[in-house]
């Protein structure tokens, strides 16, 4: 039994670590609000905020966008950081991209909403969508970057696990599928990505895992049975730590029989298409990702 003394210096160092996790998390998110004020949204497309079961969420419209076309998308972030207010521009292409309308959601994030609050936002979602708006599941594709991901493709695996209709296909740039960071390309991929490190993977894994187990197939899909998902894309760059989370999971979902068109782009990284309004390479993707979904849209 450690001393009155020896406690009253842990809760010390507890106390400040708590406030240094705090700190890190707010500067994160102000930082990535930042990020967003660099791009405007086009004045011809339509944004319309709306509750979602409780969930903030916005209907993301261009011009082109079939009324009867749906995205469910859920954003990046490491699960800590990220908003509607940071991936609208990016919305705005997709939408346009591939006629369809999208929908996003501000799913509950950790450190404040650990696992599985963002599993249970996009599931509530989802379902919204079917039950609430009449959305015919082959006319909804669900999409994510990074963490939006990697919870698309565990939002897959939940819905068919509970028997629920599934999307008539999914996109994930860059997915976020193994939170133990086990991928080969931690190591050899460190020293050239130039906007993801491991030590921050880490802190996001860390907050929104909690007592979770890594290998949980919700939170980490590389480690579930991926029998019976629909088709997916996965787009992913040659120049970030991440690699090996969509080479490994289009790898094993190829096996489990599912229909994986894997798209790595050479040295691009991490969610480049995310930088379209800067570079053509960005748009080009955005283009391929809209002729994949309008396949799927009836």
């Amino acid at each position: 039994m450690v001393s009155k003394g020896m406690e009253f210096v842990i809760n010390i160092l507890k106390e400040r670590a708590a406030q240094d996790i705090k700190e890190r998390v707010e500067k994160g998110r102000a930082g990535m609000e930042e990020l967003a004020k660099m791009v405007k949204v086009p004045k011809d497309v339509k944004c319309e905020p709306i509750d979602v079961a409780g969930i903030p969420a916005e209907w993301i419209s261009a011009p082109e966008a079939k009324s009867e076309n749906i995205i469910l998308y859920l954003h990046g972030g490491g699960y800590i950081v990220g908003s509607i207010n940071s991936h609208r521009e990016l919305m705005s292409r997709i939408s346009r991209a591939s006629k369809a309308r999208v929908l996003i959601i501000d799913y509950r994030l950790a450190p404040e909403h650990p696992f599985p609050a963002a599993v249970e936002d996009a599931y509530t979602a989802y379902r919204w969508l079917i039950e609430n708006q009449n959305v015919d599941p082959n006319n909804l594709i669900i999409a994510g970057d990074s963490a939006g991901g990697g919870l698309t493709l565990a939002t897959l695996i939940n819905l068919r696990d509970k028997g629920i209709a599934l999307p008539a296909a999914a996109v994930g740039l860059s997915p976020w599928t193994d939170l133990g960071l086990t991928g080969e390309s931690y190591k050899t991929k460190a020293r050239i990505d130039p906007m993801v490190a491991i030590d921050g993977l880490m802190f996001d894994s860390r907050l929104y895992l909690g007592e979770t187990d890594y290998n949980n197939p919700l939170a980490s899909p590389l480690y579930g049975d991926l029998k019976g998902l629909p088709p997916l894309l996965i787009l992913v760059g040659t120049a970030e730590i991440l690699l090996d989370d969509s080479v490994e999971f289009a790898k094993k979902a190829k096996e489990a029989g599912v229909e994986v068109t894997l798209d790595i782009w050479a040295e691009m990284p991490h969610v480049f298409p995310a930088f379209a309004a800067f570079a053509p390479e960005g748009q080009e993707a955005i283009e391929k990702i809209g002729e994949f979904m309008k396949k799927f849209f009836t």
